[in-house]
């Protein structure tokens, strides 16, 4: 089944980054400030909207030097613990990532094989761990849709 984000979806990532989010029909929008490193952010979250010839689940983080985009986002693993959000996209195998912190700071990692989520990270060059570590927090969700989809 498609992951569709919910009502308790968008308060549990509201409660995570400590911010509130602005609903416009199937767009939410949140601003994530911290003064003291002097840095803004702006998450929006799409909800099923057309992506080219299919729809789905599009997250968007714009900053003062650039701006990211992740299509068919397919889940995510909301942090107390680490105050961040992960949002996962996938595709053939491959998982791509967005991580928004709550000091309005973000990671996206692109294109990277699913096995090295469940791989021993110190098997891995340092130039690939990090990706494998911080994407490893959402790899559950990709073992349940994979056994779901098996049954």
């Amino acid at each position: 089944m498609k992951f569709k984000f919910t009502e308790k979806n968008i308060r549990e990532i509201e409660s995570v980054l400590q911010t509130k989010f602005v609903q416009r029909e199937n767009q939410y929008r949140a601003i994530l400030e911290n003064k003291e490193q002097n840095r803004k952010l702006t998450l929006e979250i799409f909800t099923d909207i057309p992506i080219g010839v299919q729809n789905g689940n599009l997250v968007n983080v714009f900053t003062l030097l650039g701006h990211a985009q992740l299509h068919f986002c397919s889940g995510f693993v909301a942090s107390d613990v680490l105050g961040e959000v992960t949002f996962i996209g996938e595709h053939n195998g491959h998982v791509s990532g967005i991580i928004v912190e709550q000091g309005a700071a973000f990671s996206i990692y692109s294109n990277v094989d699913a096995a090295i989520l469940s791989t021993d990270f110190t098997t891995l060059g340092p130039e690939v761990m990090l990706s494998g570590v911080a994407l490893s927090l959402a790899e559950h969700l990709l073992e349940k849709r994979n056994s779901s989809d098996d049954e």
